[in-house]
């Protein structure tokens, strides 16, 4: 698990990453993963996320970015202590790859702030890279 402290507005990002071997199909560069994420709000304060932006690595180098409202079809208010999670998923056309990126966040004074989403590995299990 990835985790993401200290952010100047109090929210951690947490990211737990899984194969679907059922989904994928390595003969035809098809790798289908699965990731949880965890936002916690550890400020005072309730936040609501926005929007997400994504930059998708794979193992070749191609870069894929994502924006859009929200997550998985909602905006959460995130109460102080609180943790949203969700689960989405993404395909490569490798075995390997990266994502990274930050979520848009508004903070109960007005404030808008991006939360930042570190780095994570989506890899096959039991492979050697």
């Amino acid at each position: 698990m990835n985790k993401s402290e200290g952010s100047p507005q109090n929210v951690d990002i947490s990211v737990k990453t899984q194969y679907i071997q059922e989904q994928s199909d390595p003969e035809n560069n098809r790798f289908v993963f699965a990731y949880t994420i965890g936002i916690e709000n550890k400020s005072k304060k309730p936040v609501k996320l926005l929007s997400r932006h994504w930059i998708i690595t794979d193992d070749n180098d191609k870069v894929e970015e994502v924006r859009g409202t929200g997550v998985v079809g909602q905006q959460p208010l995130i109460a102080p202590g609180q943790v949203f999670h969700y689960t989405s998923g993404a395909v490569l056309t490798t075995g390997f790859g990266t994502m990274q990126g930050s979520y848009e966040m508004l903070s109960d004074d007005g404030e808008k702030f991006a939360a930042t989403i570190p780095a994570f590995l989506l890899s096959r299990p039991l492979s050697v890279h």
